[in-house]
């Protein structure tokens, strides 16, 4: 009994078609899975950056002072559990011979320390601060100025400090809580201007009356005069 041609040629087709089908879907596997993988170590590229850069931040911060005595003392902790006596004996001749050199450093270095620190206060002290560089700046001033051109007249005059607007913006508010400046608005701009410079127009534009009584006086004398 022979097997029909046909029906081996179609199960062959059927079988022909299933493959691939299958290789499709293989392939189609292959290209999501590769993707998702591109992904996931792109991202592990980023954590790995992430983590150096911690890393180095963490080393220039530095460790608390107290962390090498702790270590010290861990390490000393597994001598003493040994039972080597002759290393724990020998350990406080050791420290007391560096004890009385640090004494003797001591001084010496507090001393340099201050030297370095007196240089530094007195750059800091010399320059004004910025409250009082405001201050002064409005007072000069004959109108309002906003807080963008304040700082750029202060960025000016002195280069070499780091003058922002939103610091500026919140020195001049604090002025004008406490009535050293006050604050006005142009539509959308907001204006400041110095207590001083306001008051001043007031005083010098206020008249000055001659009192009657002394008027009256005068005419009195002057009538006497020419009787």
């Amino acid at each position: 009994m022979t097997d029909n041609p046909v029906t081996i040629t179609s199960v062959t087709s059927h079988y022909t078609a299933q493959v691939a089908k299958d290789l499709e879907l293989n392939a189609k596997e292959q290209e999501r899975i590769g993707a998702e993988l591109s992904t996931l170590q792109a991202q592990l590229r980023i954590l790995q950056d992430d983590q150096s850069v911690l890393h180095s931040i963490q080393e220039t911060l530095g460790r608390p002072a107290s962390a090498p005595t702790t270590a010290e003392s861990s390490t000393s902790l597994p001598q003493q559990a040994s039972g080597k006596n002759t290393t724990t004996r020998r350990a406080p001749s050791k420290t007391a011979a560096k004890a009385p050199s640090a004494k003797k450093t001591t001084p010496q270095a507090k001393k340099e320390k201050t030297q370095r620190a007196e240089p530094k206060a007195a750059t800091a002290s010399a320059q004004p601060t910025l409250i009082a560089l405001i201050r002064t700046h409005l007072d000069q001033q004959k109108e309002p100025r906003s807080a963008a051109e304040v700082t750029s007249a202060l960025a000016e005059a002195h280069p070499q400090r780091n003058i922002k607007t939103t610091v500026v913006r919140t020195t001049l508010e604090n002025l004008v809580a406490k009535s050293q400046a006050h604050r006005s608005k142009q539509g959308a701009s907001v204006l400041y201007t110095s207590a001083a410079v306001q008051a001043a127009p007031e005083r010098t534009t206020a008249p000055v009356l001659p009192r009657p009584e002394q008027d009256n006086s005068k005419h009195e004398k002057a009538d006497a005069v020419s009787s």
